[in-house]
């Protein structure tokens, strides 16, 4: 499939569309947020559950060095003023591709799950800074879009294509559809303006009811105290091993029950959009007047 040329017969539409970012503001459509009302996101200053009473923070087992847990409370107040932004380009998205915009009142991650999230990555990578850690996170600000199987693969296409056309770039595109396990498309683009990750995840009404009965099943499976599938375990382990790949097999068996659109093992990412050459450097140097001394 053409994403490009899907891309350009989209911009005959991106100024009606814009005329609707502007016009969705603060208020979604009956169409795009029917099962996800606008709720405002808590305050940027309501403390972490984990905090600690020297700057730190923990939670089961995870913990950040005072110093981290202010890095990451800054990483939350940067996502969340540029949410501001890319929440109007996404509900739009819905509007025009006749999607569901399921969750809306979940499209910014809790500090706590950042914190977690940080937390987990440096106790698994040894020597990685906070800083590494927080740019590979692309969830911070996220959203999940929605269609019945039979409008599934156009749908994705007018939602990534103008999605790309508006100047997100596309940094990420997980299609999962024809893989064992979960089932769906992940995508992480980059705003434009302020440069902040952000992630659309594409699915069915089956795929996504696949994903929340799957939730718990995927939390237990993370806890620290449970070891990494592929990794050999030590006798003591043997337990936490052996329960991790029960709880994949059981996540399995539920994603394999879901039917996939049609098309959809086909869908790519949007091509990437370069910037607008300067009309500048495509102009011949001045002529010498006559007469003139070079």
């Amino acid at each position: 499939m053409n994403h490009r040329r899907t891309a350009s017969r989209l911009v005959s539409r991106a100024a009606t569309a814009a005329a609707l970012a502007t016009a969705l503001g603060l208020g979604a459509t009956a169409a795009a947020t029917a099962a996800a009302p606008a709720v405002p996101p808590p305050a940027a200053t309501a403390p972490a559950t984990g905090s600690d009473h020297d700057g730190g923070w923990h939670q089961d087992g995870l913990t950040l060095s005072a110093a981290d847990n202010k890095k990451v409370d800054a990483f939350v107040s940067r996502a969340r003023r540029a949410e501001r932004a890319i929440s109007p380009q996404v509900r739009t998205a819905a509007v025009i591709s006749h999607a569901a915009l399921i969750g809306f009142d979940q499209r910014l991650k809790s500090p706590d799950s950042l914190k977690r999230k940080v937390a987990t990555k440096l106790r698994e990578n040894p020597g990685q800074t906070a800083d590494q850690a927080l740019g590979t996170v692309n969830d911070a600000v996220r959203f999940t879009l929605q269609w019945p199987a039979g409008k599934y693969s156009q749908g994705v296409t007018t939602a990534s294509g103008l999605l790309a056309v508006w100047g997100n770039d596309s940094t990420r595109w997980s299609n999962t559809w024809t893989r064992p396990g979960y089932k769906g498309i992940n995508a992480a683009w980059r705003a434009p303006r302020s440069g902040q990750l952000f992630e659309v995840q594409f699915h069915t009404p089956e795929s996504k009811r696949a994903q929340l009965e799957t939730h718990k099943l995927y939390e237990e499976q993370r806890l620290p105290g449970t070891s990494p599938m592929g990794v050999p375990p030590a006798r003591t382990k043997l337990r936490a091993w052996g329960r991790v790949r029960e709880l994949q097999a059981q996540q399995d068996a539920i994603f394999a029950a879901v039917p996939v659109p049609p098309g959809a093992e086909q869908l790519t990412a949007p091509a990437r959009r370069l910037p607008a050459p300067d009309p500048a450097r495509r102009l011949p140097a001045p002529a010498s007047a006559p007469g003139s001394v070079s």
